[in-house]
């Protein structure tokens, strides 16, 4: 099975937010299961900072007629397992930043993926590559597929490959003018409510829905909710008209890389047959933030964007009740101007009591994975969320609401089966979160109980390996219909 993954951002190269995650992770454990992967990936100026070891593929090379202008190359980079081609384009990637700056998205975004995408389409036919199953990622690569239905539609290079594309986040589509589709080489007839057109603009997202073979979401409940108006963005109608294509498949974690017994970034490491590390770390946690925080009272962490999507107003109107229930929060990240003053005039007023860093810290993140007793997952919608894995890895039980891949990660905890591994709630209100919180103190506070559902948390398996699996099988599906 030969894939050709197309991602505008993969760790270790490149990394905005979870997609990067996915998009390293998921080829490496596809290889394993025998995939022949090739990522394809814009080459940033964070890439070229790394110094590393490129290959040039590709040189001089330009698209053709109807394409948007300029010359670009090709290098490649051995991943673990699979090989990245980058997409060389100074004047397209060759940026400070990925998508924009603080002011806003680059104005030209529409042009710069629109040309990531047909150059990796080039690059496949010019490096011999013949994939079975092109699968591209959020609205940064969803062009190829429309570029497959046109430009390519009579193409003998891929008129066996099948296609798959995968939302991340339907909230982010890639809104543009209608005039793009003329300057990157589509046809204009593609502007109509049954192509691309979306309230007068181009959607680029609408073309990986459109037009892929098969559409995946990172969860199966994100994949039922983006059908409803709650959640459709303005697209359910077009998903549900998909349904039959549409799936969900969970997203997984490296446990490599996140392993409470090996993680060098922790003050001590621990195991769930012997938890002194986590103690240890708990401690560390207090000491660092001038914490009070004695065995009895709950450290509730939280890595997160500080916004209203993740449920940070809701934490704000329920920190009373939640301090009130003797739970101690700590909290890191960066967010909503509003959100933060909120929070550092709460920990004014509450001194060793609310533990709080405007930042995000690398090391300091795992520190709250492995330290704290309960995390908190408040958001209004989560396609799938992998911070909730990695609290259940190092021990932390999540309160989560339930929605999207949290609901399909956690179970509630049940006391009479000894069965679960956190607690949710379902309204996205101050009280259902303080009631969640509330069981959780109560298991907290009932030392055998709360042993069983932490080593119940840590047993959980959310390996990519099941993952891997599961997207296989769906190429293999898709590329034999």
């Amino acid at each position: 099975m030969k894939v050709a993954f197309l991602a505008s951002e993969v760790i270790p190269y490149a990394k905005t937010g979870g997609l990067a995650d996915v998009a390293g992770a998921l080829p490496k454990f596809l290889a394993g299961l025998g995939a022949e992967v090739r990522v394809f990936m814009p080459l940033y100026r964070e890439v070229r900072k790394k110094d590393l070891a490129l290959e040039p593929v590709i040189a001089g090379a330009s698209l053709p007629a109807g394409g948007a202008e300029g010359t670009y190359g090709v290098l490649a980079h051995r991943g673990d397992g699979f090989t990245v081609h980058f997409i060389d384009r100074p004047g397209y990637f060759d940026r400070e930043a990925l998508y924009g700056t603080p002011a806003g998205d680059y104005p030209d975004n529409g042009e710069r993926f629109a040309f990531f995408c047909r150059a990796s389409l080039e690059a496949m036919k010019a490096t011999g590559f013949v994939p079975d199953v092109i699968h591209g990622h959020d609205w940064q690569s969803a062009l190829t597929f429309a570029y497959l239905r046109t430009a390519y539609a009579d193409d003998p290079w891929f008129g066996r490959t099948r296609t798959l594309f995968t939302i991340h986040n339907l909230a982010y589509q890639g809104l543009f003018e209608k005039d793009l589709l003329g300057r990157i080489g589509l046809p204009e007839s593609l502007f109509s409510m049954d192509g691309l057109e979306f309230y007068g603009r181009v959607n680029a997202l609408k073309a990986g829905i459109l037009y892929a073979t098969a559409v995946t979401t990172v969860s199966p409940r994100y994949s039922r909710e983006i059908q409803t108006p709650e959640f459709g963005c303005g697209l359910d109608g077009l998903l549900r008209s998909r349904a039959g294509a549409l799936h969900g498949i969970l997203n997984g974690v490296d446990y490599k890389d996140w392993d409470p017994a090996t993680d060098r970034l922790i003050p001590r490491n621990f195991t769930p047959a012997d938890l002194a590390g986590k103690a240890a770390c708990r401690q560390a946690l207090a000491g660092e933030f001038g914490l009070t925080a004695p065995a009895d009272r709950p450290i509730a962490g939280m890595v997160t964007r500080l916004a209203g999507q993740k449920g940070l107003d809701i934490v704000c109107r329920a920190l009373d009740d939640l301090l009130g229930l003797g739970l101690v929060p700590v909290i890191l990240g960066t967010g909503d101007q509003e959100i933060q003053d909120f929070l550092l005039s709460a920990r004014e007023k509450n001194p060793g009591r609310i533990g709080l860093r405007i930042a995000f810290d690398e090391r300091l993140a795992r520190t709250i994975y492995a330290a704290s007793d309960i995390f908190l997952i408040p958001s209004r919608y989560e396609p799938c969320g992998l911070t909730q894995m990695y609290a259940m890895k190092y021990g932390t039980v999540p309160v989560v609401r339930a929605t999207g891949g949290l609901d399909d990660s956690v179970q509630e905890y049940d006391a009479r089966t000894g069965r679960g591994n956190g607690f949710k709630f379902v309204e996205a209100e101050a009280g259902p979160l303080t009631e969640a919180a509330r069981r959780a103190l109560a298991s907290f506070r009932k030392p055998d109980e709360w042993r069983k559902l932490v080593g119940n948390a840590m047993a959980a398996d959310f390996s990519w390996n099941r993952s891997a699996a599961d997207y296989l099988a769906l190429y293999k599906k898709i590329a034999s219909d």
